[in-house]
């Protein structure tokens, strides 16, 4: 119980800046807006066998990508937090208190998670507006999706920055590796689209798996291989960035 009392006590801190400053929150919001408002539209004119939509919705194939791409940027940034925390002394004065290591990550963590899922309902509910037409149960699966997706990168960047210690050098490596990871994912474009090769290399992404699996959800196929594919990646994502993520915690607050 110990460990599960100092994850609600880091995170209820964690949970109070946030609310204090919630620009971070509000920013990492309206760039999947400005995508939905701005390039969804163009997506309209695609035919419908390319977006794989079965009904010809393009919000249907373009929402999910985009909660995804919340989640990814969402989740990968937060190591900058740590950093600031680390250089002002806050994360030296918690390791002489008896919290455990593993909650000061996992009230983070914890954070981030509700964060995401508040972000998603919002574009969730804009997408609505725009034309989405998704079952409440496809909305709500897409939601565990994006818990699984911050637990895993949320975890790993935290692990990055307790590493680096440093916004310059933490900054180029997210950089380097999730604009890679969005282009191949199929979050604004179906992959379809691309030559043979480039279809071959998107499957390296773990992203493109889980996509494919929300987009089977909205609709309506919970059940398929597609999805099974889906939750496989997402579940083995976040129980390997989970384990990454723990061992440096451990170690660098030993």
């Amino acid at each position: 119980m110990s460990f599960v009392n100092d994850t609600l006590l880091i995170f209820r801190r964690q949970e109070r800046l946030a609310l204090r400053n919630p620009a971070w929150v509000i920013i990492g919001l309206t760039q999947p807006i400005l995508y939905l408002i701005l390039m969804g539209p163009l997506l309209t004119h695609l035919p419908a066998a390319s977006l794989g939509t079965g009904n010809g919705n393009a919000y249907d194939f373009f929402v999910p990508g985009l909660l995804i791409q919340l989640g990814l940027f969402g989740s990968t940034f937060v190591g900058f937090t740590i950093i600031a925390d680390w250089r002002a002394g806050v994360i030296e004065r918690f390791r002489v208190t008896p919290v455990s290591r593993l909650a000061i990550m996992a009230g983070r963590v914890l954070r981030d998670g509700v964060t995401l899922v508040v972000q998603a309902a919002v574009l969730v509910l804009v997408g609505l507006a725009f034309g989405l037409r998704a079952p409440v149960g496809a909305v709500l699966f897409g939601f565990v999706f994006i818990v699984l997706v911050a637990i895993g990168l949320a975890s790993v960047s935290y692990a990055a920055g307790l590493l680096l210690k440093s916004e310059d050098a933490f900054a180029p490596m997210v950089n380097t590796i999730v604009v890679p990871l969005l282009l191949l994912s199929g979050i604004f474009l179906p992959m379809t689209l691309g030559p043979g090769w480039l279809q071959g290399v998107a499957r390296i992404s773990p992203f493109r798996y889980i996509i494919d699996a929300m987009r089977e959800a909205y609709l309506g196929h919970y059940l398929n291989t597609i999805v099974v594919e889906g939750i496989v990646v997402a579940v083995g994502m976040a129980i390997v960035c989970l384990w990454l993520g723990s061992r440096v915690f451990l170690r660098e607050n030993a």
